[in-house]
């Protein structure tokens, strides 16, 4: 159990480690890395809100839709929190916690962005697209 556990942790931290990596370049110390992620999240969390409030412009004539919405999203943070909680919970109270933490909470950002960006190429008519298409 104890080496399944152990091989869980490190292919998380592996794919963490590589993820930043590719958002962070080069940073060598704790502290930069640390701070590299957070400014990745903060960019990132803001395409998502960008993208959803693009949505929500889209909707402003469908309150059932919107509540919805509203209410997806709202269970997407608490996932993607309680998600990232647990990834991270081996290193929490370290160095490496707000790294690791930051880092996953990008990376699901990025991911639900992505899902969401799926609903804006929505086309009218759509039966499995709650989002009306662009005017």
């Amino acid at each position: 159990m104890r080496a399944l556990l152990l091989s869980a942790t490190l292919v998380l931290t592996t794919s963490t480690f590589a993820f930043a990596d590719d958002n962070c370049g080069d940073k060598t110390n704790q502290s930069d890395m640390n701070i590299c992620a957070a400014e990745s999240l903060k960019k990132s969390d803001a395409e998502m809100n960008r993208v959803y409030k693009e949505i929500e412009g889209r909707l402003k004539d469908d309150a059932d839709t919107t509540k919805l919405l509203v209410a997806t999203q709202k269970a997407w943070i608490a996932f993607r929190d309680a998600e990232c909680n647990f990834q991270s919970s081996t290193v929490q109270g370290g160095t490496a916690y707000p790294f690791v933490n930051s880092s996953c909470h990008d990376r699901l950002t990025q991911s639900r962005t992505e899902a969401l960006k799926v609903y804006l190429k929505c086309n009218d008519g759509d039966l499995d697209c709650p989002v009306p298409g662009a005017n």
